[in-house]
């Protein structure tokens, strides 16, 4: 900051403050379900709990992990987490490389209907006739298949193929390689940072998902996990696990709150592990250089 007038210094001074108090409020809720959930049931019940855990004990989490259909629930969002983000990350690379090429016939035409997508989304009505047309009901592809292609991710997509080296391009179709060794070999290895950045856009919309579950699923054993977290915080499921001797003396919301944690956990660690490229990714196709 040497060198900068009173003025200016003053001015990130304060966006500074601006920020950090802002990020402190995001942070503290968090950090409240967290010691809660290593809390006693009475010091919740008291308004004891602030960010720092009150008689810390585990017996929260021992309720959560001894409740099977919390872990088959979890077995569930993890299936449609890992087979969505792949399923999603094919499709999206197949369409972003087609529609990246200049020599595709009608391709303003296509981006277009793309766009018009993402400003006028599709009816409930509609859109539920679809899934039930396709024998898709109470099944976890429902989960998968109708929200298998963003078209914001396919657009990130499909800038980024644009600024390829078109050289490198070229002198591997001139080697003989075909449109889909090209897009196999060439394209979708130098485009790691793009693809690791949309693939966690996938993830987390999937860890996350809530809506179609609710509305495409019948059956509670297919319920994924932010399914049985809601029926948990309306209170049905936490009476449940609260039965026995063992958590008696637990309150309903430290149950919750470890339950919240839990599901919460899995992408808390995997976003460090890809923070990179995730950062180098969300740049990359922005400006051609």
């Amino acid at each position: 900051m040497i060198g900068m007038s009173i003025s200016r210094k003053a001015f990130i001074a304060g966006n500074y403050i601006v920020l950090a108090c802002i990020s402190l409020s995001m942070l503290f809720p968090f950090l409240n379900i967290l010691a809660g959930s290593f809390s006693s049931g009475s010091a919740i019940l008291q308004g004891k709990v602030t960010i720092v855990p009150v008689q810390f004990n585990i017996d929260n989490y021992m309720a959560v992990f001894s409740n099977p259909g919390i872990w088959r629930s979890f077995g569930v969002t993890v299936y449609i987490t890992v087979v969505g983000t792949a399923v999603s990350l094919l499709l999206t690379s197949l369409m972003a490389y087609g529609l990246s090429r200049q020599e595709l016939k009608g391709r303003s035409f296509m981006l277009l209907l793309i766009v018009f997508t993402m400003i006028f989304q599709i009816p409930v009505i509609p859109n539920y006739l679809l899934v039930k047309g396709l024998g898709l009901l109470n099944s976890l592809w429902s989960l998968i298949i109708p929200s298998a292609v963003s078209a914001y991710n396919l657009i990130i997509m499909v800038s980024f193929f644009r600024n390829l080296e078109t050289g490198l391009l070229e002198a591997a179709k001139i080697d003989g390689c075909s449109e889909y060794k090209l897009w196999w070999k060439i394209v979708l290895p130098i485009s790691l940072p793009s693809i690791t950045t949309i693939g966690l856009f996938y993830a987390v919309s999937l860890w996350n998902g809530y809506y179609n579950a609710v509305m495409y699923l019948r059956d509670p054993a297919l319920y994924p996990l932010q399914v049985k977290l809601r029926q948990l915080l309306v209170g049905a499921d936490a009476e449940e696990m609260m039965q026995g001797a063992a958590f008696a003396l637990q309150s309903m919301e430290g149950i919750k709150m470890a339950t919240i944690i839990f599901a919460t956990l899995p992408v808390l660690i995997i976003y460090p592990m890809i923070q990179k490229h995730f950062v180098k990714g969300s740049m990359l196709g922005s400006v051609k250089g």
